[in-house]
This record gives C-alpha cells, structure tokens and sequence, in this order.
C-alpha cells in the first residue's frame, strides 16, 4: 500500500469545509494545468499528453467546478447568512465579494470552455485566439488566487465558528446529494456530526 508522507488526506463529505477547501487545491491544479499547456503550445499543434491534459483540466471546470460554487452559493453561504451569530455580519459583505467573483469566473470559464474545445477540434488556434485564451486564465488565476485565499482563511473558518453541527452536516449531505453520492457509509459521521450541536 503506497504512502503518501507529507501530503494532507482528502476530507469527506462529513467535514464538508475541509471538502470545499480541498476543493480549491484541486482548482488551483488544473488551472495551473490550463495556463500550462497554453504557454507550452502557444496555440500550436497539441502532443497527446497537452491533449489529454486540456481534455481533463476543461472537463473538470465543466462538471465539476459548477457543483463546489453550488455547494457554497446554496448551501453554505445561505447558512452563513441567516446565522443568528454578530460574526456572521462580518460575513455579509464578504459573501457579496465573493459572489461577485463568482459571476467572474463563471464568465471567464464561457471564453476558456469555447477557446479550449475549439482547439481541441481544430487542431489549432489563431494567435488572436490564444491571447484571448491567455488573458481568460490570467484573469481565472488573480480572481481564484484572491477569492480562495479569503474563503481558506476567512470564510470556512468562521463558518465553522458560527454554524451548528446539525448545519454544517446537512451542507455535507446537500454536497454529497449534488454529486450523486451514495451517503451510508458515512451516515454514522454524519449523524453524530448533527446529532451534537456546538455549545
């Protein structure tokens, strides 16, 4: 069995805040991965590894990214909001910023997804294309490096301050739901994660 030494291992769904925040790793790889082949192939001739790299790194963005902006837009951030804790006022504004980022990013992945798919079906981009390409990513990275860093080192920990454990087990049921995921092997986590409320 190989092990990993050094390397933080993967949350679950009934830790749903270190999920989302293992979520984030996993934005900031692939589109590290993104920019990337970008620069390597400058919108050239693809080889079969920045093929397959691009095919993934755009997929994940596809299918999967829109589930953790789901899981913090409307089951988090909600929860946050309707806290009847001082702290969360503090949130409020930041939840704002945060979805507003949102909004951004969600725009910038439009151009990226198109541009992407486009040369993955042509076989190249025009350099017109590609700079476009590129200012979308350079955009992704300095949105993402600046929203990640306030919900890692703000927002989920204040989250979980401010929610009771029966709150933060049904965002981690609300995520496992929007993925399809089978829950029972975890229910036992789960229920006595709601069953104990913070004091």
């Amino acid at each position: 069995m190989p092990i990993n030494i050094g390397k933080k291992k993967e949350s679950d769904f009934s830790n749903p805040l270190g999920l989302l925040s293992d979520c984030h790793r996993r934005i900031e790889q692939f589109l590290d991965v993104l920019i990337k082949v970008t620069n390597q192939a400058r919108g050239g001739e693809l080889n079969e590894d920045q093929r397959r790299a691009l095919e993934v790194a755009l997929r994940y963005f596809r299918e999967a990214a829109p589930k953790h902006t789901s899981d913090e837009e409307e089951s988090l951030f909600p929860r946050m909001a309707a806290s009847f804790d001082e702290r969360a006022q503090s949130a409020i504004s930041l939840l704002d910023e945060l979805h507003a980022d949102h909004e951004l990013a969600d725009q910038a992945h439009s151009e990226v997804e198109a541009l992407g798919s486009r040369w993955l079906s042509e076989g190249v981009l025009s350099s017109d294309s590609t700079d476009r390409l590129g200012a979308s990513l350079a955009r992704l990275h300095s949105t993402y490096q600046k929203h990640i860093a306030v919900e890692d080192n703000e927002v989920f920990p204040l989250a979980g301050q401010i929610l009771s454990s029966a709150d933060l087990a049904a965002v981690g049921r609300e995520m496992a739901t929007r993925r399809a995921i089978d829950l029972k092997p975890l229910e036992s986590k789960l229920s006595t994660l709601s069953g104990g409320e913070k004091p």
